[in-house]
């Protein structure tokens, strides 16, 4: 079974568009929140974080905060994101 992925984006962020392409690539299904110009919701995802972060991407899995797009890219390099993806 597919855990909830949501990624907190703003639309023309080149950071975030990366990550959102890993996650296309992995071939999983994400919950986007385009949170441009937002600042209501962007402290509600700060809120969310575990470290308070009010960069975007910000991605969580399952509510468990990954962190940003250097975050995630850095576990797929280590091998761990198809696991929390839920990918055999």
């Amino acid at each position: 079974m597919q855990p909830n992925i949501e990624i907190y984006t703003w639309r023309s962020c080149p950071f975030c568009i990366r990550a959102k392409a890993l996650l296309k690539n992995k071939g999983v299904e994400f919950t986007e929140h385009a949170i441009d110009g937002d600042e209501q919701a962007r402290s509600a995802m700060a809120a969310r974080g575990d470290d308070g972060k009010r960069s975007v991407p910000q991605i969580f899995i399952d509510d468990t905060h990954i962190g940003g797009c250097d975050a995630i890219h850095d576990l797929d390099a280590q091998g761990k994101l198809d696991a929390l993806l839920g990918i055999a």
